[in-house]
């Protein structure tokens, strides 16, 4: 597999005239093409801050970040619509930002909102979507400038629980069906495992990889299953054995 990224003893600090605070540090790991990695950990270990220079929106002040591509996408907490522009108008602001209202790219965006259920609403304002249909909007408005990976920064966090894990299938599923790789950060520990291929999980701050996992799920002949849903995969056996060794982690040791 090809790796698109690759982080070598990253650490990072916050400074402010009451000193200095350790954030991350030596971490450590690799993304391949088409993986789907989760990352967990306490509060405050520096989560949010590992997605910012995957950004580029900060730089690392120890170690180094490679980028095989450089085509990033963001997606954050809030879906961050416009409410005086319309549903289209929103998905394709990132495309008149960057002058590529091509032809090819708008026929794809147009595409995407109808696989995706969102073309009657073309013309609808932000606010008559519901919670889900607005985090659908916004990732194809992500998507539409074609990004090689994706970092989502807990995009479910202000959908109630329901919504969440609906709004968790469909943004995968997404994912999923667009070949992207993606980074997502989450305090979630079901949606972790449902959602990621593979998972790091976070010490304490300063925050350093604990461990990675790898997350499998079997038929019952023992054979690998990669078609689970989300929904489907918490389900499975497999489940509380990686929500019950996450677990253990994360309270080990004062994680």
């Amino acid at each position: 597999m090809e790796t698109l990224l690759k982080l070598s003893d990253v650490g990072y600090s916050y400074h402010t005239l009451k000193g200095e605070t350790k954030a991350l540090e030596n971490i450590s790991f690799e993304v391949e093409k088409g993986d789907f990695v989760a990352i967990v950990g306490p509060s405050g270990c520096g989560k949010s801050t590992l997605l910012s220079m995957l950004a580029r929106l900060i730089e690392p002040e120890e170690g180094t970040i490679e980028l095989a591509q450089p085509s990033i996408g963001y997606m954050l907490q809030k879906d961050h619509l416009f409410e005086w522009r319309t549903v289209y108008e929103n998905v394709i602001l990132g495309l008149e930002i960057q002058n590529k209202k091509t032809p090819e790219n708008l026929a794809r965006v147009d595409e995407m909102l109808k696989t995706y259920g969102l073309y009657q609403f073309k013309k609808a304002r932000p606010s008559e979507l519901s919670g889900g249909m607005r985090q659908r909007a916004a990732l194809i408005r992500t998507l539409a400038l074609q990004p090689e990976i994706l970092l989502l920064d807990e995009p479910f966090s202000a959908l109630d629980y329901q919504t969440r894990l609906s709004v968790g299938d469909d943004i995968a599923t997404i994912i999923k069906n667009e070949k992207k790789t993606a980074i997502l950060v989450t305090h979630d520990l079901s949606e972790a495992i449902s959602i990621g291929k593979r998972i790091i999980v976070l010490s304490k701050r300063p925050g350093t990889v604990k461990k990675e996992i790898r997350v499998v799920f079997r038929d019952e002949f023992g054979r690998e299953r990669n078609d689970y849903t989300p929904m489907q995969a918490r389900n499975a056996p497999e489940f509380h054995e990686y929500f019950n060794l996450i677990w253990k982690e994360l309270n080990e040791n004062g994680a």
